[in-house]
């Protein structure tokens, strides 16, 4: 075993043999949409997440599924054509699954991938000096709150759901097709630099625990400080105005009371800012501890591919506070 649950990482890592890893995860949740093809969708999308967070491919999955035994099976068949079709995206394939009777309905996926067990991206290698680069952006916690209450603008669901149903996959072809400086996950492996690679330490995607939440998993793991810009980091068309209507879901508010003991900050930050930060969110960009020196070339080879992402901190050393927001 390479990653287990020591570090609170996003999936586990299991060594084949000298080239070969499995990557393994599990996730699924009730709706948060209304259509039931864009909540198959959007569920594996954020199961796929975790593989791509450890620099992984995925390979194959099983469907789990909790359905009313009276329901309607129309929507149970879109709601699988939606995961399908992502699947597919990903090159994943379905291989079967499991289901059962429930009064609520639930979708997710377990998700079975490969990677060079030298070449693993965990959570804990975070290094004084790196830049913090982020993909996507906060708030599909917020939004799907107003979805639920029925009172969310459509420009802000259509924002939050073309989040969700974004794979991170170009994010991670990125990063493992040029990086020869992985970390490697068992400490008795030798680290291979090459002078065109990404020098990325660590990385994680921000789901449910919030972008605090994550950030405090990397820097208890890495043994650092992390510094964050407030006005840098990315928020979806109507998030803000969700906060400031009071649409906040429960799981904000128990990651803000877990993880706010922790985090410092400066004066200026409204509170609707503060309140985004743990934010839990539905298949999440990516959160990559880069060296300074790569950390606009990285974001420029992102954007080149499609994939927006912005320099929203950096790692200092182990210190107090843990974690610290600036305007």
């Amino acid at each position: 075993m390479l990653v287990g649950f020591e570090h609170a990482d996003d999936a586990g890592v299991y060594q084949l043999g000298p080239g070969t890893a499995l990557v393994q995860t599990v996730d699924f949740f009730t709706p948060i949409v209304d259509d039931p093809y864009v909540f198959g969708q959007i569920a594996a999308t954020n199961s796929l997440s975790d593989v791509y967070a450890m620099g992984g491919r995925p390979l194959t999955s099983l469907a789990l599924v909790c359905f009313p035994e009276k329901g309607d099976l129309t929507v149970l068949e879109r709601i699988l054509a939606g995961g399908l079709a992502q699947m597919v995206e990903a090159s994943c394939t379905v291989i079967g699954g499991h289901s059962i009777r429930d009064d609520e309905t639930k979708f997710g996926y377990s998700v079975t991938g490969v990677v060079d067990p030298g070449r693993v991206f965990t959570n804990d290698g975070a290094q004084a000096g790196d830049r913090l680069l982020f993909t996507k952006s906060l708030g599909t916690g917020v939004i799907s709150t107003a979805i639920k209450k029925g009172v969310a603008k459509q420009p802000w669901v259509d924002a939050a759901v073309v989040s969700m149903t974004t794979l991170n996959k170009k994010a991670a072809e990125v990063i493992t097709g040029s990086n020869q400086a992985a970390r490697p996950a068992a400490g008795n492996l030798p680290a291979e630099r090459s002078s065109n690679g990404f020098a990325v330490h660590a990385m994680t995607d921000i789901t449910g625990f919030g972008l605090i939440g994550h950030a405090r998993e990397v820097a208890l793991a890495s043994k650092v400080s992390l510094r964050f810009f407030a006005d840098r980091i990315p928020l979806l068309e109507g998030a803000l105005e969700c906060v400031r209507a009071g649409h906040i879901p429960g799981g904000l508010q128990a990651n803000r009371e877990f993880a706010e003991c922790v985090v410092q900050y400066g004066d200026g930050i409204s509170e609707e800012i503060k309140t985004m930060l743990f934010d839990p969110q539905t298949a999440g960009g990516l959160l990559i501890s880069v060296g300074a020196e790569d950390s606009s070339r990285l974001a420029q080879a992102l954007s080149a591919a499609g994939v927006p992402s912005v320099e929203i901190g950096e790692v200092l050393p182990e210190g107090k506070p843990l974690i610290a927001v600036l305007p």
